[in-house]
């Protein structure tokens, strides 16, 4: 199969397209063919030598989180799927390539040797429990744009941020892919939501529903949300860090929570511990990508079933930025680093998948 594989660090052009060994399924796993994937942060500081292989001790490094598919075959004991099924799942091993499988005991029992990412490929194999089934009214090219950033918002802003109806959410990058996600997830659930983006994304934010959005720093969003909303914030998701820190907490809510998901404005910065103690916030640090394959397992039915129906009700849709050609992998790279996208960045890799 075709894969994008990393054999050196450094810009774009270190992505090459190589022909990589076909991967067998395990008896509990489904092989799918890939028909698109999807850029994430994580594949730029993976591919900058920032982020390290998910997948170690394999013989290629193939990154990518997320792809939607056709599943092609599955294992002797595998239950929930059967080939034909339109499929898609996140952080499953090997989506920026046309084919690639994990063997059980990788899944389940050796958790050092775990398969995550591999996502730009031809084929991929993963255990039945981490798919899940394409939205009736998602084309089965555009999924790929589902899964990593829609189960990323909502496991941040409603499992461990709480966020309920009629609460207030604060996102950081609101045109972004989890940004976007997070402004459909808290409109459907009858939350109220304010976002920080440039100047030039402003205008999408409000169009998928946002009811406050602000201008990121150096622009004072702080002073627009503390006078639109003087008790401040119920829940905070962050992908930024760095100086925004200070102002999350002098937004949040007493006894509020920061839910820190990502560092894009870097990994230290003076935090004011006293305010912390005073305000009571709990702020929590989480990824998905290196949680053990159980945790994962559990988020990702939870969010089959009580996230997935949303998209058959039109409550949520997936917002795509552009679309490049797996030939074209370094240019999508290249298109992400320039942060001019609202939304996701697909990889078509193969469209006579249907």
């Amino acid at each position: 199969m075709r894969a994008v594989v990393l054999n050196s660090r450094g810009g774009p052009e270190v992505l090459g397209i190589e022909d990589v060994p076909d991967p067998v399924p395990g008896p509990y796993e489904v092989r799918v063919r890939i028909r698109a994937t999807a850029l994430n942060r994580a594949d730029i500081l993976q591919r900058k030598g920032g982020y390290a292989d998910p997948r170690p001790g394999l013989t290629h490094e193939i990154p990518g989180l997320e792809f939607s598919g056709v599943v092609e075959s599955v294992g002797a004991r595998v239950t929930m799927w059967k080939p034909g099924d339109r499929v898609m799942a996140i952080d499953a091993g090997g989506a920026h390539a046309q084919m690639i499988c994990t063997h059980e005991r990788q899944l389940l029992r050796v958790p050092d040797r775990i398969s995550a990412g591999g996502a730009y490929a031809e084929l991929i194999c993963t255990h039945e429990r981490q798919l899940m089934p394409v939205p009736t009214t998602v084309p089965l090219g555009d999924a790929a744009a589902i899964p990593e950033v829609f189960l990323t918002a909502w496991d941040a802003l409603v499992v461990q941020g709480g966020l309920t109806s009629g609460r207030w959410a604060l996102v950081h990058a609101g045109a972004s892919g989890v940004g976007t996600a997070a402004i459909q997830i808290a409109k459907a659930i009858g939350a109220r939501i304010a976002v920080t983006c440039s100047l030039a994304k402003m205008d999408a934010c409000r169009n998928l529903g946002a009811d406050l959005v602000a201008e990121r720093s150096p622009h004072d969003w702080l002073e627009e949300v503390q006078r639109k909303v003087p008790g401040g914030v119920d829940v905070i998701l962050d992908v930024v860090g760095g100086d925004e820190v200070e102002r999350n907490l002098r937004a949040v809510a007493n006894k509020g929570r920061i839910i820190q998901v990502g560092l894009m404005g870097g990994a230290t910065t003076p935090v004011n511990v006293g305010l912390l103690l005073m305000k009571r916030v709990t702020w929590i640090g989480t990824t998905l990508r290196s949680r053990p394959i159980e945790e994962k397992v559990a988020v990702t039915r939870r969010f089959a079933s009580e996230v997935l129906p949303l998209f058959d009700d039109g409550k949520l849709t997936p917002v795509i930025d552009t679309r490049f050609a797996l030939a074209d992998i370094a240019r999508a790279h290249a298109h992400m680093e320039s942060n001019a996208n609202t939304g996701k960045i697909l990889i078509d890799v193969d469209t006579a998948v249907e």
